[in-house]
């Protein structure tokens, strides 16, 4: 056996304790890096999740931006409105009918037009377009007052202005953009604000003042009804810079119409061209003695036709569709408007019912805040129209002699 020597043996245990520190070394050094690439991939993840999260955020804001504009945007043909509008009128109320005179009123149309109202805000007139009488008028305060914008219903006034004027036909294309032209039919059933603004700019501020003073417009509708308030329409046109004379014909800027002026020309349209005074009985002694009173004659029996397809497609398509939820078994013609001044927004429709068995005008006028809208007030004269219905108003009636002499209609109702 041979012999190690001590310096042998310390040089070997030298280097096996070098060789292991190296070992050691590049272990440690190894598993280092090992770490360094874990928390470097690691690293990476959370960066890359970081820009996600950030990307992803960002296509959330975007998409609930876009979502919020497109709840606050009206389409009206293919014009966007954007509503940033606040209202602070309440849509609501539970006193109408306070105050209210009613002994010289047709009993069934009064219920009628109360049930349909509902806890609305707003009033209720009907009348009969054949002789002036008021048979039911709901919340005489706000039916007797100055009155309101009257948004799109002074289309109606327009339209008869121009046709009278030649200024259109009802098949007349009036272009709006190089592409896009509408007629009147469609103008009337859809509420069209271009149309309605090119043809009130083609009428000329003059010759809409003189048609819309025919009409019964800044004058008293009724004959001595206490505590009944003057309409106005100005006596110069509106400023160019806030729409002018357009503005006026779309929107019935600057107007104030009253429920009983809207009343006695739709009365007029259902009649033929004759607009009666409108007159309230108080009575049932009243009621007995009625006598019709002529304000004027209008000369627009031969044009009437060319506006009924558009007032009847407002109700059958167009923006008084809401009214078929409730009735839809005799006709109706009528015109929505929806518009807002000063934190109200103002709801109308004007109609009648156009049945062989006669006929009876409805103005439903509406104030308060964004539950308030012109199809709103159209879907409440249909409820209106379907009580009258289901309480065989449209039947045939054969009225006392002494009623055809004085020309009372006694249309269904017990008086």
């Amino acid at each position: 056996m041979l012999k190690r020597s001590p310096f042998a043996l310390i040089f070997c245990l030298a280097v096996f304790t070098s060789l292991g520190g190296v070992a050691a070394t590049i272990s440690t050094t190894h598993t280092t890096s090992s770490t360094h690439k874990s928390h470097s991939k690691s690293s990476k993840h959370i960066t890359e999740s970081t820009t996600a999260q950030k990307k992803m955020s960002r296509m959330r804001h975007s998409s609930a931006t876009v979502a919020q504009r497109n709840r606050s945007t009206h389409t009206v043909g293919r014009k966007h409105h954007y509503y940033g509008e606040r209202f602070y009128a309440s849509s609501f109320a539970n006193d109408q009918v306070d105050g209210d005179i009613t002994a010289g009123e047709d009993p069934v149309v009064r219920a009628a037009a109360i049930e349909a109202l509902g806890d609305m805000n707003g009033t209720v007139v009907a009348m009969d377009p054949d002789n002036g009488r008021i048979l039911a008028m709901v919340n005489q305060k706000l039916a007797l007052s100055a009155g309101a914008q009257p948004c799109s219903t002074i289309k109606v006034a327009v339209a008869l202005a121009a046709l009278s004027e030649n200024v259109i036909t009802k098949d007349t294309q009036v272009p709006l953009t190089k592409t896009w032209h509408v007629d009147l039919t469609t103008a009337l059933a859809h509420s069209n604000n271009a149309y309605f603004e090119a043809v009130g700019r083609k009428l000329g501020f003059e010759k809409v003042s003189y048609y819309a003073h025919q009409f019964g417009l800044g004058e008293l509708a009724g004959w001595n009804i206490p505590n009944e308030h003057l309409g106005t329409f100005p006596s110069t046109e509106l400023d160019e810079k806030l729409g002018g004379v357009g503005k006026m014909c779309s929107f019935g800027e600057s107007i104030s119409l009253t429920p009983l002026q809207l009343a006695a020309l739709m009365g007029a349209i259902a009649n033929g061209g004759t607009l009666y005074y409108l007159q309230h009985p108080d009575t049932p002694e009243q009621v007995a003695s009625f006598t019709p009173k002529v304000k004027r004659k209008l000369d627009i029996g031969p044009i009437i036709p060319e506006i009924s397809d558009g007032m009847a497609g407002a109700v059958q398509y167009g923006t008084a569709r809401l009214l078929k939820s409730n009735f839809m078994e005799e006709p109706v013609l009528g015109k929505t408007g929806t518009c807002s001044k000063d934190g109200t927004r103002f709801g109308w429709f004007g109609s009648f019912a156009n049945t062989q068995y006669g006929r009876i005008v409805t103005v439903v006028f509406l104030e308060g805040g964004r539950p308030t809208f012109g199809p709103k007030a159209a879907e409440l004269a249909g409820i209106m129209y379907r009580n009258l219905y289901d309480h065989n108003y449209f039947v045939a009636k054969n009225p006392p002699a002494e009623a055809q002499k004085t020309g009372t209609s006694v249309s269904g109702a017990q008086q």
